[in-house]
């Protein structure tokens, strides 16, 4: 997903700026996985079978200048998709363009359509390139930046130079964004909101206020914002090690939603018996998390990340996946050193976690929106990823990617599991 985290042109003087741009990508996944065993499964688990799945997309990404420092910017997008297993059974899920309303049919709709206003606040002037909802021109390094309009959260919030998009770098979901981050948005990950950002050289703060979905990964967005609504706000800084450049994020979030927690759950089960079910005790409720992202180029070639986040966990996943805790560290190597410049080859490590609460929920049988065999031998989720990204020619390039689970879905009983991936992507 594009940012509005602006990527500079390095050692540029200034450059033409544009009146509108117009770019596009389009992405398909090809998965595959292998039996595994298990000592038994339930409604929402990884099936134990031998399965294949894909996913496509394709988006237009079109920008326009309307005034100084007034940029609109259009997304349509086309999906279709068929999940291994319904998209069920893990936290990590296993590709991050898998959507939560995906089908074989193509579907067509709006993903972003939103207006960013830049106000220049004095200091060095930087230059960006021509991007995805991103028009090249000069900016100060000290500026204001207001973005309104229909979005991901994560256009904006947790950019990762390393591991935050699924089109041409890891696949799992864990590694896109922190895996406790219940951003908000509807089953495609979009949403509407405003969120501002202020640039003062070497740091930035961001601030935003999103509307969250209706119902728990539903469609339909709450339009009541000043009810129910997402937080979030972020602390940048850019530095150098050696040389080296490297930022550091930390980031706080608040949802106030319409949701059920885990101990109520358990405790309506206890007195009216059956099984213990979120949807039966839900209310206004607040879930809060925090995370912290670090990226660091170790040489030109070589960059380093880690992330760590985690949520109070009392309340059922909303938005995004089934994670409370989580903590990812990995490493991205261009191909220069054989020749391939413009190759990158990749591998993380990935250990999500739920909190006591929802173990406690699990193992009595209850469902969340991903997860729930049924019963529950509590381990944290292990994922190890690798991918080679090879360039077949500019804008076009096919990666294989390879995926380890241990423990899905926190089950200790189930797994390990192999998934093996291909992707062609291109863009222009």
């Amino acid at each position: 997903m594009a940012s509005s985290v602006l990527p500079l042109l390095a050692h540029a003087d200034e450059i033409e700026e544009e009146s509108w741009n117009l770019k596009g990508q389009a992405t398909y996944i090809w998965q595959k996985k292998p039996s595994f065993d298990a000592a038994y499964s339930g409604t929402n688990s990884l099936g134990t079978q031998a399965e294949k799945g894909y996913s496509f997309s394709g988006t237009l990404f079109l920008g326009m200048r309307l005034w100084r420092g007034g940029e609109i910017y259009f997304d349509p997008e086309v999906v279709q998709a068929v999940p291994m297993s319904g998209l069920t059974g893990l936290g990590g899920m296993v590709d991050s363009e898998q959507q939560k309303s995906s089908g074989p049919n193509p579907t067509f709709y709006r993903a972003r359509l939103f207006l960013r206003q830049t106000w220049g606040l004095g200091g060095e002037r930087e230059a960006v390139e021509s991007a995805q909802n991103q028009l090249a021109g000069m900016v100060d390094k000290r500026r204001l930046v207001l973005t309104v309009g229909n979005m991901s959260i994560l256009d904006i919030f947790d950019n990762n130079a390393y591991a935050h998009d699924g089109r041409t770098q890891f696949l799992n979901w864990a590694l896109s964004t922190y895996g406790a981050y219940d951003y908000a948005g509807d089953t495609r990950g979009y949403t509407w909101g405003a969120a501002a950002e202020y640039y003062y050289d070497d740091w930035v703060l961001r601030a935003g206020r999103f509307m969250v979905p209706l119902e728990s990964n539903g469609q339909r967005l709450d339009t009541r914002i000043t009810k129910f609504h997402a937080d979030q706000i972020e602390l940048e800084h850019d530095h150098t090690i050696s040389g080296q450049p490297g930022k550091i994020r930390v980031l706080a979030f608040r949802n106030k939603e319409f949701m059920g927690s885990f101990s109520d759950a358990l405790a309506y089960a206890a007195s009216h018996g059956g099984t213990p079910d979120v949807a039966q005790v839900r209310k206004a409720s607040v879930k809060q998390g925090y995370g912290i992202n670090l990226e660091q180029s170790l040489s030109s070639d070589l960059g380093f990340f880690t992330r760590a986040s985690w949520n109070d966990g009392k309340t059922e996943t909303f938005s995004f996946t089934e994670i409370e805790r989580s903590v990812s560290t990995g490493l991205a190597l261009k191909g220069s050193s054989w020749h391939r410049d413009n190759d990158t080859v990749g591998v993380a490590f990935i250990q999500n976690g739920l909190s006591k609460a929802h173990q406690d929920y699990l193992a009595a049988g209850g469902l969340g929106v991903f997860i729930g065999d049924g019963r529950l031998n509590y381990q944290p989720e292990r994922i190890l990823e690798a991918y080679y990204n090879f360039s077949l020619r500019k804008g076009i390039s096919l990666t294989a990617d390879l995926q380890r689970i241990c423990n899905p879905a926190y089950n200790a009983d189930r797994g390990p599991v192999l998934v093996g991936s291909l992707r062609l992507h291109a863009e222009f």
